[in-house]
């Protein structure tokens, strides 16, 4: 059968930023009445090459056919009026406004000057019917659901005669019931011919809706292929992508106490992460292996306090334990460090000392401020203990490399000399020098009893650190797997891909 001709081509885009290649030729074709999906990790590039797409972001490089005739979007509303359409995973919708005003908002039917309400409600229903969704186009949106919202924020998008609907994570705040009606309006569409671009971390969705799917890795074009002819296993590898590694294991030398540390027993937040249970020793390094989007964050904010559970308990030491904020984990010596260190982790505009002395501090209280002689001596000791470059106390923190910034974050937990040390991405867009004294340091740390909790999206560095993984998919925690001479980056993949499951 004859493949269409693409309603859009995008070829050779680059865009960099400064300091950054944020995507680095890469291409991409959408058909006609085809789901597509967009795949690769955080960082990969997705957002970015949507934004170039959109009209956010001017390309550096490359060009963008819409209908065989070369485009260039000076901003999202040109791309809209071409026919190029975005729902994105916030609904930025008017919740206060009624259905029929938010579909049609700015393109209100008038008659003598004025907004005829008879005709816009007319044309509301139209829109919803298409969708074969039968609402009070004149109730405030506040009174439906998210994903009814989410129907409304496509119902607006394809008003314009949409020939590319983009839906970036629209499913990450649905359950399986809302899943299955958006999926219905999604293959309606496809059946009227338009191209749908599907953004989403949930392998199983991506596999139940989409045809083709583009995987994009580190800001480069890793391949376009046909869904049902890449398995999952396969998908995950060229996600992740396979480097050789930088170290030897890490973690073969120190020994696990057998008393554990925290238990969590069916933990878990609704919409968040589904019940886990999970042991953690002195000592012992306990790596988290997953996609993003597969729950590894949600675990770690769970255990430091940052959110609430709504199921199961927690025991520290043995003893219940209740961390319902960030300063009870603290009491109970747990500290954590973001995997976004610039917005949850440092203050840019205070120095080197002053980010690191914080957390002491807090848990001093404002009133009963550290002694100066006190502060220099912990912040020399640290400066020196991880090498952070240039070594002043007073430089500003913001004019620190990533990596000298990772270490301040984590110099600053240090500090309070934890039990248990939460790790989120932390050699994420470092340098490999950076990432190697990271890696000696949790290793380190862990043979001096401390234990870690370890979250990465590079498989080989979790393998190199832990005592045993922890593997998620979907929300939910599948599979615990002892690091062991059998446990490679292959294995670990196929769980994931699997979810746990064995053939």
């Amino acid at each position: 059968m004859a493949v269409p001709a693409p309603v859009l081509t995008m070829s050779g885009i680059g865009k960099r930023f400064p300091g950054v290649t944020a995507l680095d030729g890469v291409n991409l074709r959408l058909l006609p009445g085809e789901v597509h999906a967009l795949m690769g990790e955080n960082g990969a590039g997705k957002s970015t090459l949507i934004k170039v797409l959109t009209g956010v972001y001017a390309a550096d490089a490359g060009t963008i056919e819409l209908d065989g005739r070369p485009v260039a979007f000076g901003s999202p509303l040109e791309a809209q009026q071409a026919g190029i359409s975005t729902v994105y995973q916030e609904v930025n919708l008017c919740t206060n406004l009624s259905v029929a005003e938010n579909i049609l908002l700015g393109r209100e039917p008038r008659r003598l000057g004025r907004i005829d309400w008879r005709r816009m409600r007319a044309r509301a229903g139209e829109l919803l019917a298409r969708l074969e969704l039968d609402l009070d186009v004149a109730a405030p949106l506040s009174s439906y659901s998210l994903a009814v919202q989410q129907m409304v924020a496509i119902a607006r998008a394809i008003d314009i005669d949409a020939k590319v609907l983009i839906l970036d994570e629209p499913t990450s705040s649905l359950d399986a019931d809302e899943v299955r009606q958006l999926f219905r309006v999604m293959r309606r569409l496809k059946d009227e011919g338009i191209a749908i671009l599907f953004v989403s971390h949930f392998l199983d969705q991506i596999y139940e809706i989409s045809d083709r799917m583009t995987i994009l890795r580190n800001g480069r074009l890793v391949g376009e292929y046909a869904t049902r002819e890449l398995p999952q296993v396969e998908l995950v590898a060229k996600m992740i992508g396979k480097e050789l590694a930088a170290l030897e294991r890490l973690h073969g030398a120190s020994e696990v106490a057998e008393r554990p540390l925290v238990e969590a027993r069916d933990l878990g937040r609704t919409g968040a992460i589904e019940p886990f249970s999970l042991t953690i020793h002195e000592g012992e390094v306990v790596g988290l292996a997953g996609l993003l989007g597969s729950g590894r964050t949600e675990i770690a904010r769970l255990l430091f306090g940052a959110d609430h559970a709504s199921t199961g308990e927690i025991a520290i030491g043995g003893r219940p334990a209740s961390l319902r904020t960030p300063r009870a984990a603290m009491n109970h010596k747990i500290a954590f460090c973001s995997e976004n260190r610039k917005a949850d982790g440092l203050i840019p505009d205070l120095t080197v000392r002053e980010n690191i002395i914080l957390a002491l501090q807090a848990t001093r209280g404002w009133t009963r401020p550290v002694p100066r002689d006190q502060q220099d001596e912990l912040v020399r000791k640290y400066i020196e203990a991880l090498k952070i470059s240039p070594p002043n106390p007073d430089h500003l923190v913001r004019d620190l490399s990533g990596g000298n910034q990772q270490k301040v974050v984590l110099a600053r937990w240090l500090i309070l000399e934890p039990r248990l040390l939460i790790l989120d991405e932390p050699t994420r867009g470092i340098d490999v020098g950076a990432k190697t004294e990271i890696q000696r340091l949790v290793a380190e740390l862990s043979g001096g009893g401390m234990a870690v909790l370890f979250i990465s999206a590079e498989l080989e560095e979790v393998l190199r650190l832990s005592h045993k993984v922890e593997v998620l998919r979907d929300r939910r925690l599948v599979a615990e797997l002892p690091n062991d001479a059998g446990l490679t980056t292959d294995v670990l993949m196929e769980t994931i891909a699997s979810g746990g499951r064995t053939s």
